[in-house]
């Protein structure tokens, strides 16, 4: 099964209704595709109450990734807002376990930071990591490149077969030490392909924090690029049984444009989707 989605829900003009509210904009959204991953996890563990909401706001076959907070990854710079590290993971838990119980969790994705590199610390923590969230399936992201060097890029693959760890198959740009080169190879019975966009530019210069997302993920893939991409798709489905594919290059709103021509390009159709919303006055009356 191959579920193609995007990160987030808010921002993709293409996909709703002129009369579209911002509360239902998740409504909409799953009208379009199967899958989403929940961005502002990252930022803000959400709580208990909004998870229910977006789960009652889906089709029943719907499927969230849960991207892991900030905290819990290394990214977060100074203070936990928590009282300890345990009281973090268990505000974590039990959001994604309001994603469970309703049986719309995909999996949680785990994206480690450019300088979280390939160590004996590093993967301790990994293993620490999948402890600690060993009742939810797990999809572990790189972003240094020393994790697929030639020394090590089959000790780490192994090493997420092993940990049963999904693993997060990347095409980004080829940026030096801080990306990751594209390897579609799985290592459990899911995985997930993210695709971040091939500006180079933008992700070593990724500006001031007001404006690095509309700068970093600024692309657009062509016709040849996404015929490339639908291969890597087809090639990871033989070795697992569900492929999960989410655009992030959305800085200039082509996540679901590429979306869309991928699912084209790989001829599925989605049952079970949301129903559309039709504009006012279109269409026959």
């Amino acid at each position: 099964m191959i579920k193609i989605g995007l990160t987030g829900w808010g921002d993709h003009p293409t996909l709703y209704s002129t009369a579209t509210l911002s509360r239902e904009k998740l409504f909409d959204y799953s009208g379009h595709f199967p899958i989403v991953e929940v961005d502002s996890s990252f930022y803000s563990i959400p709580s208990v109450q909004n998870v229910e909401k977006w789960c009652s706001d889906t089709p029943s076959n719907f499927k969230f990734v849960v991207k892991a907070y900030q905290g819990m990854t290394g990214h977060l710079r100074g203070d936990l807002p928590f009282e300890s590290r345990n009281d973090m993971i268990n505000a974590f838990k039990e959001s994604v376990d309001a994603f469970k119980k309703a049986g719309k969790l995909g999996m949680v994705l785990v994206q480690f930071p450019p300088w979280y590199d390939c160590s004996s610390k590093n993967i301790l923590y990994i293993r620490y990591i999948k402890e600690q969230l060993s009742d939810y399936p797990i999809a572990i992201e790189f972003r240094n490149q020393t994790w697929y060097s030639d020394a090590m890029k089959e000790k780490t693959l192994q090493f997420l077969k092993e940990n049963e760890c999904i693993h997060t198959v990347c095409d980004e740009p080829q940026a030096g030490s801080g990306s990751v080169p594209l390897v579609p190879i799985a290592t459990s019975d899911k995985v997930l392909l993210r695709i971040h966009g091939r500006n180079i530019h933008g992700w070593r210069n990724a500006g001031n924090n007001s404006n690095w997302r509309e700068v970093r993920f600024l692309y657009d893939y062509n016709e040849e690029e996404l015929q490339g991409l639908a291969r890597c798709v087809e090639d990871l489905q033989q070795q697992c049984k569900d492929v999960f594919v989410l655009f992030n290059n959305n800085s200039g709103h082509h996540a679901a444009n590429n979306a869309k021509r991928l699912q084209q390009i790989l001829k599925i159709e989605y049952s079970g989707l949301s129903p559309k919303q039709l504009d006012m006055f279109e269409g026959d009356l």
